[in-house]
């Protein structure tokens, strides 16, 4: 270890970094892929479990409606008058007259379309207790018939007897090799059992692929005496070890509630996924075993591909990760130079070769702060200039401002003294339309004072038309108290008289009304003019929106736009006017604010 950090330590510095780069992007991407590998075995399983779940229901499915058929079937037997009645004179040993056989076949006729017009039903047959009658085919037999069955000896009423041949068909093309039946007695209360039903249908047919079993999968059926039942198209390891494989399978299935279990084992030294089917109607276990070799044999493959490439990939990365490092530590290096020299005094030096990297943006930011530092020493001295130019311009200002007003002053006097006192209202109206628009101390005013330099507004507007133009407040007194953008009100009164009082030419009002909504001030100014249409509305809306360009002509909408930029910029985004309107009748502009002195509100 100790040589390893020496040897490491004597290297270039771009060998180094390919080093270091090359493990931290190597180590994780291998423990990254490591866990994809082992969560996608495990997804694998996952998966197979669920796929054999699927089946397993569908199957639980077919057996629960086949068992409903046969037993319905059976029922519609039993419950048969006709054939309750041939049997007993059968059993009587009555004399059968030909047109006796030839009504009873016309009756059995019924059974015979039951059973045809079921495709899921193989063969339904009633074997009576007797011999001595002409069997009616293919519906009712000699008794001898049925000995020839397997079953005939150990059946009981009720049971169901499994994977037997059928006999009486053997020969025939219709002839089933993996057949099971319910076998039921029918009986008389006077004479017992008179007949024996037999309700068969095909066990392939009930139990998919249980007869086609492979050495990737194994199906079987166990009866409630331990009987397995299964088979292969070809020789496969489970088949010939099915005994011992059904016994570990039903003992690690026991002491488990659920009806349906599912679970990963090894058998035959072979990963599997088994299911364990309880069927109650079958008095049995339906189980299946499904093989993971291939598929994990495909895991370990892709695996082991996937890590030659990998180990491909990180070669030809590192080669490239070299090459990257050394054009980087080459501008590095000249950098360095060129921070040297300018370290020296020479500010006008710049780096000059950027790039889209790491590297590249120090260049430019170096570049980038050497512009800013030059740029500080010109605006220092240019600073300086514009402090004594200000100094200049604002005396300069206040001598004016001064002089304007002792001007108007002397106007008034001269109206006063000539009694001409419209006039001299007119000229007080104007200085404080002066004095406010002049007043440069602060950005925001109150509420009370924009209504003030409103109302004077509106006294020198009035003075201009032949109607009057009525000023009506109803504001709550806190909300006058309320800091507000300067020029935030009055843009909106002036659009009022000149975009909807003015070209009515009659007498009009604007009504202006503040309240609180929330935490916010709302203020209504609404005017009696001659309003908009829905169109011209959502024209001006998008215009004060920003969401279309505003020309530079009257009616465009920039005075409101200015409005509403100005209460963004001082409140946020959710701040600002809207606007409501209709034609002939009115237009009314509403302005939200935030509460700024909630003293004054607490107060009230």
């Amino acid at each position: 270890m100790k040589k390893s950090r020496q040897w490491f330590k004597r290297q270039k510095l771009n060998i180094k970094f390919t080093i270091l780069i090359g493990m931290i992007i190597f180590i994780p991407v291998c423990g990254i892929f490591s866990l994809i590998f082992h969560n996608l075995k495990d997804n694998n399983s996952k998966q197979a479990i669920s796929n054999l779940k699927y089946t397993m229901t569908q199957i639980h499915g077919v057996v629960q409606k086949t068992v409903e058929l046969c037993n319905t079937s059976t029922q519609v037997f039993l419950n048969y008058q006709k054939l309750s009645e041939f049997l007993l004179l059968l059993e009587r040993k009555e004399t059968l007259e030909t047109i006796d056989l030839l009504e009873f076949k016309d009756d059995i006729e019924i059974l015979e379309n039951i059973v045809n017009s079921n495709p899921y039903l193989y063969q339904i047959r009633v074997y009576a207790k007797t011999n001595d009658f002409p069997e009616i085919y293919p519906i009712l037999f000699h008794h001898k018939r049925m000995e020839e069955f397997d079953w005939y000896s150990t059946y009981q009423s009720g049971q169901w007897q499994f994977d037997y041949t059928d006999v009486m068909s053997y020969n025939s093309v219709n002839t089933s090799e993996h057949t099971m039946g319910l076998i039921t007695n029918l009986n008389d209360y006077e004479y017992g059992d008179i007949a024996v039903i037999e309700v068969a249908v095909r066990m392939e047919e009930v139990f998919d692929s249980i007869f086609q079993s492979s050495n990737q999968e194994w199906c079987g059926f166990v009866d409630k005496e331990g009987r397995i039942y299964s088979g292969c198209e070809e020789e496969c390891i489970w088949e010939s070890h099915k005994e011992e494989l059904i016994r570990q399978i039903l003992n690690h299935g026991k002491g488990n509630d659920v009806d349906e279990q599912y679970f990963e084992t090894k058998l035959l030294n072979k990963k599997v996924v088994v299911g364990i089917l309880p069927i109650e109607e079958l008095e049995g276990n339906f189980v299946r075993i499904v093989s993971m070799e291939d598929s994990i044999k495909n895991v370990w493959k892709n695996q082991i591909l996937f890590m030659i490439g990998l180990v491909f990939a990180f070669l030809c990365l590192v080669a490239l990760i070299n090459i990257v490092v050394k054009a980087l530590l080459k501008r590095f290096y000249y950098i360095l130079d060129t921070i040297s020299k300018i370290q020296d005094g020479d500010l006008s030096l710049r780096i000059n070769r950027y790039g889209s990297d790491e590297m590249g943006q120090l260049g430019h930011e170096i570049d980038i702060m050497l512009d800013t530092i030059e740029r500080w020493m010109n605006e220092n001295l240019a600073r300086e200039l514009l402090m004594k130019n200000s100094e200049i311009k604002a005396l300069q200002n206040q001598i004016n401002v001064h002089f304007i007003y002792n001007v108007l002053e002397s106007i008034k006097m001269m109206a006063e003294i000539d009694e001409k006192y419209e006039i001299s209202d007119a000229v007080t109206s104007l200085g404080k339309l002066l004095r406010y628009g002049m007043k440069f101390s602060s950005k925001n005013v109150t509420v009370e004072q924009e209504i003030e330099y409103i109302r004077n507004y509106l006294d020198l507007i009035n003075l201009r038309f032949d109607f009057e133009i009525i000023l009506a407040i109803n504001i709550p007194q806190f909300i006058y108290k309320q800091e507000i953008p300067k020029m935030t009100l009055q843009p909106i009164v002036e659009n009022a008289i000149y975009h909807g009082i003015e070209e009515l030419a009659e007498d009009s009002s604007i009504y202006i009304k503040g309240y609180v909504e929330g935490e916010d001030i709302l203020i209504e100014i609404t005017d009696s003019g001659k309003g908009m249409n829905q169109a011209t509305i959502e024209q001006l809306q998008k215009k004060i929106a920003g969401e279309i360009e505003s020309g530079g002509g009257s009616g465009n909408g920039i005075g409101l736009k200015n409005v509403q930029d100005r209460i963004r910029i001082s409140f946020g985004p959710r701040y600002g006017i809207s606007l409501y309107s209709k034609e002939h009748c009115y237009t009314k502009v509403v302005v939200r604010l935030p509460i700024t002195n909630r003293e004054v509100k607490g107060n009230e």
